[in-house]
């Protein structure tokens, strides 16, 4: 089923592609050379145009659909789980012989933080 939708998703995308290059430019991306411009409302779509209009919408339902299979897909199961392959428990790392654990702490005394300033 994925796999058939997505033959479908991949003609789609380069009819897609196709029908957008065979429009006519007019020049139209900075507003250069049109002559209506956004006051003058909606021009008359061309067949063309139409065809673009319903590419993209199949094309746009195409991947919402693919996107449901493949969450679904994913929910119940892992990549891990595909290669059958399992995951390693982590290692502890060992401490050093020279350090102490973090578990033992100096004692706290009423002694200052820093020493006091030496007077000349």
């Amino acid at each position: 089923m994925q796999n058939v939708i997505l033959a479908i998703h991949l003609i789609l995308a380069l009819l897609l592609i196709g029908v957008v290059l065979l429009q006519r430019s007019e020049g139209g991306g900075l507003g250069m050379g049109s002559t209506g411009g956004v006051v003058s409302g909606r021009s008359a779509a061309t067949a063309l145009a139409k065809v673009t209009w319903i590419f993209a919408g199949l094309f746009i339902a195409t991947s919402i659909t693919l996107t449901i299979l493949a969450a679904s897909d994913s929910a119940t199961s892992s990549v891990i789980d595909q290669i059958g392959g399992t995951v390693p428990a982590p290692a502890e790392p060992e401490l050093p012989a020279a350090t102490t654990p973090l578990t033992a702490l100096p004692a706290t005394t009423d002694a200052p933080a820093t020493p006091p300033k030496a007077e000349n």
